[in-house]
């Protein structure tokens, strides 16, 4: 293992193993601390730092890794997981997690959704029927919620698109809806509003375009309607990955714009699933992304009061800034940064972790180097 991937290894460990050997051993809620502004969010937050950690680290959790020590923390996560996923389901354990009070839930329902779409062997072949079933519900259950007219309809088709995939009943409803809704906010250049208005902040990386792009290859086959609209949510979801990539400083920083700022490198979903999926756009090369990503990890992950003292993530940006944190985030939320960690499902002998360093764009532009004009789509 290089020094880079062996880091993000470390990093993504210590992010998520909190979470994950707190709900294997059914002592999530008893152990997880709720930093909140509103007392409500007690109620969501455990489901939220679940999915959210699992939808970063599920390609990883799929891959087959071969340096021996990545091979034992592998199996190990297999086992939490598993683990994880019948005490998160079990309507009889202390830990079963909140999927049907209040409207929050249908959020992150979702990404446990997205993280099956992800790693369909790990987070559901290999689940035990029981453990299955009880899935299944959890995600149905969610049909009570009625989502928000904006991004929230992803939320909806996002869990429609995993019962697809597991076999099961699905509603085809939710999915066009959402689809044809989203097709409607496009903005241009590779951008979606966020509902009928445009928001100046990173929900296009957070949620819209890495679940369109998602959903769509999952079932775009399944109407003639869906498959006409494939290849233009995938070409403006590249042109955002390059516009992501581009706003990334030379130190590592990026600008502190809009909200959900919480959720830290979260705002690079987008680029880390493109380079998960070997599509990044023309002449950025996968060493500048895995340059530019490695710089904000290492810029906020290291920064004083990022976690508490047993290790759990604080609300903030670079350390303990709870202003920043919304009426709606609490700890649970803050997991949502695991998914910059989506290119470690790519195998360590992929170019993103082989190939030379090389200097993402920014760090070119303002170091004097040649740099290629940026081009809308």
């Amino acid at each position: 293992m290089n020094n880079t991937r062996a880091y993000w290894i470390a990093t993504m460990d210590r992010i998520a193993s909190p979470v994950l050997t707190a709900l294997a051993d059914r002592k999530l809620r008893a152990t997880m601390p709720v930093e909140r502004k509103r007392d409500e969010q007690i109620a969501y937050s455990h489901l939220e730092a679940f999915a959210r950690t699992l939808v970063g680290i599920a390609p990883w959790l799929e891959s087959s890794p071969s340096d021996p020590e990545e091979v034992r923390l592998h199996k190990h996560y297999g086992e939490l997981v598993r683990a994880a996923m019948d005490a998160a389901t079990d309507p009889d354990s202390p830990d079963y997690l909140n999927f049907t009070t209040g409207f929050q839930p249908i959020v992150d329902t979702a990404f446990l959704a997205h993280a099956i779409l992800r790693a369909p062997q790990a987070l559901w072949h290999s689940l035990e029927p029981r453990v299955q079933a009880n899935v299944v519900h959890a995600l149905k259950a969610t049909r009570s919620r009625k989502p928000g007219f904006n991004n929230w309809l992803l939320f909806s088709a996002m869990i429609e698109t995993a019962l697809f995939t597991m076999g099961e009943e699905w509603d085809r409803m939710r999915v066009d809806y959402a689809l044809r809704q989203h097709e409607q906010w496009y903005l241009g250049d590779g951008m979606y509003s966020d509902g009928p208005h445009y928001h100046a902040d990173y929900y296009n990386s957070f949620v819209i375009q890495p679940m369109m792009v998602d959903i769509i290859e999952r079932v775009g086959g399944e109407a003639d309607e869906w498959a006409q609209m494939a290849a233009p949510i995938l070409a403006r979801a590249q042109r955002y990955a390059a516009v992501l990539e581009r706003s990334i400083s030379p130190e590592g920083t990026f600008p502190v714009t809009g909200r959900s700022i919480a959720y830290r490198f979260g705002a690079f979903q987008l680029l880390a699933q493109y380079a998960l999926r070997g599509e990044l756009p023309t002449a950025v090369l996968p060493a500048q992304v895995r340059g530019a990503l490695s710089a904000v990890i290492h810029r906020l992950i290291e920064a004083p009061g990022t976690f508490d003292e047993a290790g759990w993530l604080q609300i903030g940006l670079c350390g303990h800034q709870p202003e920043l944190g919304e009426p709606y985030i609490s700890t649970g939320s803050l997991y949502l940064c695991s998914s910059v960690f989506l290119p470690l499902g790519l195998p360590a002998e992929d170019a993103f972790w082989s190939s030379p360093d090389a200097p993402w764009t920014s760090l070119k532009a303002w170091s004097g180097q040649y740099v290629d004009i940026d081009k809308a789509l």
